[in-house]
């Protein structure tokens, strides 16, 4: 049976030869966010981050266990806010507002 990489393992082979790329990476993952409200492949992208910047380091960092880490960045996932904020920290980045272009905003 062939064996075929996955979209995230070619994503973390790429950032893992190309480590200058991933803060621009970041910010292009929370860019298509905005515009989609698709959290699981935000947080698809985030696992990818954290295997290149190593998931005990970064679990550790968030004040979490490997384990916990990884159910948060889960397809499944839903965690709170404050952890996803530790995540982002341990990885070296913040979470912070960028005002949408008014052509962008759907105030209620």
């Amino acid at each position: 049976m062939r064996s075929y990489r996955t979209l995230g393992d070619f994503e973390e082979g790429y950032l893992r030869d190309h480590p200058e790329e991933v803060d621009d990476y970041i910010t292009i993952l929370f860019d298509e966010y905005a515009q989609s409200g698709d959290a699981a492949a935000l947080f698809s992208s985030l696992r990818v981050v954290s295997r290149v910047k190593g998931v005990s380091r970064i679990a550790e960092a968030a004040g979490m266990s490997r384990k916990g880490l990884q159910k948060a960045l889960s397809e499944d996932g839903n965690p709170e806010f404050a952890r996803v904020n530790a995540i982002m920290r341990a990885m070296g980045y913040r979470l912070a507002p960028q005002k949408l272009d008014p052509s962008e905003h759907h105030a209620p």
